[in-house]
């Protein structure tokens, strides 16, 4: 038999785009000979549809517009996921349909209820070896735990969470010796080094149960949050027949193979372990593809950036001129153009400087500009940055910051928020009847400095309908190293999901193996806010802690969830070149800096989830806005 999976890329109850993803891959299967096509978890709805899995209509409008994909299904075999809803509980399920009849639906049996994961706030899972049926205008269909047959091959079903319980309780295990094919729809969100666990798990089931298994998952960035890789995997007894390349920029990404199913194959010894993954690329290809689609999806124009010169900023310029070179090269540019949508009508060149006066550079008129590559002209079409300099801001990070647009094409301006500056701090004086100084207001004016900058940048994304990035990693988002409705201002904060030490090592690959020489000077610079006066020599990690210590603090408290005293017990057995009384000084910083800002944390503009956790209280980590503050447990140190 031949089979097939597709990744698609959807968007939550846009049931025209969906249904058009679809049937583009039912007609690539049918015109490759497939004869048993797997499409991903919930593919008709979207997976992100979020509280409206709760209401009667959705499930009701998706079992309605399965009714469209059934004429499609003449002469091949069809996987499409959707819910389900009956006595106002909704399941998650895979219809199979085959030559314009609906066969059944398998039922998700293990829900996914950690890390992004909430499925047991929408759905019910099913009971293992219960059946029943569904009924729509005059039409029955059985529903629940069920096997089917094609073409002389029977088949059972995992969907997505039921693959990762142990083999004694997972679907699979009931149906060994029954099938000799078990199929997987997915929406497997994506984290560095992930694939190497999906890869184990399927040619691992495929190995312990003597079958066939296909795998399917969904692709690209469906709802803002949670990129999926769109992996497909075909394995039997353990040997791996299929596989594609992930993270594709297409809309829909198809592979098959061919299975002899009356020929045995032995059971594989063991198996064949993948390269080590390479995480810095991963994660560009991972962060292209979620701009990409986050650009599109919103129907925005381009970015603005606050290019301040420092690593993250640089970071998110990067990311953008990445987007566009890993776009073009899968799509090519005219297709890159199309399927962006922000090409549709030319910007202006020039435009207003915005909040602290003129701009110091300009748009040069078209006569004086430098031949630009394609690619650069793509990213100046795309990309506007501003540099937004104070008197305690350097030479340095200016040359980091032009240089790279610069080298990459984007549109650059440079002015000034001194004057911004020194207005609201002369009224909150007045106001005050005293001066405001370092000695006695540090932080405050620290904060005016990155909140100043917020309302020029606004703007200058509201004149060209784009979307302002926000650059605060996940380390600054831990301790609250950031100031609200400055530089946390945004629509879209890519790498918040994203450690310190990890961006500057990202920063020094990029360098070295994209070709991004500009980078050589943001390379140079020790992190650095620039809010103090220059004679400060202010660094982040001065005012916080190493970074290397502060993620791995982090990683202790909130991903193995161990209480202040086993943090520090770690630390002291792995930081033997830190004295104790200093590590106890960090381990109270960084607790009492993270319960005071889970406000902050509340706030933050939507952020990619890259990494195996992250601190966003609306994707991995919920935390109390007030609490105890870990008072009692620090004291214990």
């Amino acid at each position: 038999m031949r089979l097939a999976g597709a990744a698609l890329n959807q968007i939550p109850f846009d049931w025209t785009h969906n249904i058009r993803n679809i049937s583009d891959a039912i007609a690539l299967a049918k015109a490759d000979g497939v004869e048993l096509l797997c499409l991903p978890e919930l593919c008709l709805s979207g997976y992100n549809c979020e509280d409206l899995f709760l209401s009667d209509w959705l499930p009701a409008a998706a079992l309605a517009q399965l009714q469209k994909i059934r004429p499609l299904t003449a002469g091949i075999c069809v996987v499409v996921g959707l819910p389900v809803r009956l006595t106002h509980r909704t399941y998650n399920k895979a219809a199979v349909l085959r030559d314009g009849q609906i066969l059944g639906f398998a039922a998700k049996q293990f829900l996914a209820n950690d890390g992004v994961h909430y499925e047991t706030r929408f759905f019910v899972p099913w009971p293992a070896g219960q059946t029943t049926t569904v009924d729509y205008e005059g039409e029955s269909w059985p529903l629940g735990d069920l096997t089917f047959e094609h073409l002389g091959v029977h088949f059972g079903f995992e969907i997505c969470e039921d693959a990762w319980r142990p083999d004694d309780v997972r679907p699979a295990g009931r149906l060994r010796g029954k099938v000799e094919l078990i199929i997987n729809p997915s929406a497997s969100h994506f984290a560095m080094s992930k694939t190497d666990l999906r890869y184990k798990l399927v040619l691992n089931a495929s190995r312990n149960f003597k079958c066939t298994y296909l795998y399917a998952n969904l692709l690209g960035n469906e709802a803002g949050r949670i990129i999926y890789d769109g992996e497909i995997l075909v394995a039997r007894n353990g040997h791996l027949l299929k596989r594609n390349q992930l993270l594709s920029f297409k809309e829909v990404d198809l592979e098959w193979v061919d299975v002899d199913f009356t020929t045995p194959l032995e059971v594989a010894d063991a198996i064949v372990p993948l390269p080590e993954p390479d995480e810095y690329r991963e994660l560009n290809q991972a962060m292209s593809l979620g701009l990409f689609d986050y650009l599109r999806k919103a129907r925005s124009r381009g970015f603005v950036l606050s290019l301040s010169g420092g690593a993250d900023s640089c970071f998110c310029a990067v990311g953008v001129a990445e987007m566009v070179r890993l776009g073009v090269a899968e799509l090519g540019i005219e297709e890159f153009k199309r399927r962006s949508g922000a090409f549709a009508e030319a910007k202006t060149d020039v435009v207003q400087a915005g909040a602290g006066g003129a701009a110091r550079q300009q748009a040069l008129p078209p006569s004086a500009k430098p031949e630009l590559t394609e690619q650069q002209q793509l990213v100046r079409h795309l990309l506007t940055c501003a540099y937004q300099g104070t008197v305690n801001s350097s030479d340095d990070t200016l040359n980091s910051a032009k240089e790279l647009a610069d080298s990459i094409g984007a549109r650059f301006f440079d002015w000034t928020i001194d004057e911004e500056v020194t207005g609201y701090v002369g009224k909150i004086e007045h106001a005050l009847g005293r001066e405001l100084t370092w000695q006695t207001d540090d932080l405050a004016l620290q904060n005016i400095q990155a909140r100043v900058r917020a309302p020029g940048i606004w703007l200058l994304a509201n004149v060209q309908n784009c979307l302002l990035i926000t650059t605060s990693n996940r380390s600054e988002a831990s301790v609250g190293y950031c100031t609200m409705d400055g530089d946390t201002a945004g629509s879209i904060s890519p790498i918040a999901g994203v450690d310190k030490d990890f961006v500057k090592k990202w920063l020094r690959w990029a360098q070295t193996e994209l070709g991004y020489e500009a980078l050589r000077h943001v390379n140079a610079l020790q992190p650095t806010a620039e809010l103090r006066p220059q004679a400060d020599k202010q660094t982040d990690e001065r005012d916080l802690m190493p970074y290397v210590l502060l993620n791995r603090i982090e990683r202790l408290a909130f991903y193995d969830r161990l209480p202040p005293t086993e943090v520090l017990a770690q630390l002291v057995a792995e930081e033997p070149k830190y004295d104790l009384e200093q590590l106890k000084t960090y381990v109270r910083r960084f607790y009492t800096l993270w319960s005071r800002n889970q406000w902050k944390r509340e706030r933050y503009a939507p952020s990619f989830h890259l990494d195996d956790y992250n601190v966003d209280p609306r994707s991995w980590l919920r935390f109390p806005i007030l609490s105890g503050g870990f008072s009692e447990e620090l004291a214990a140190l």
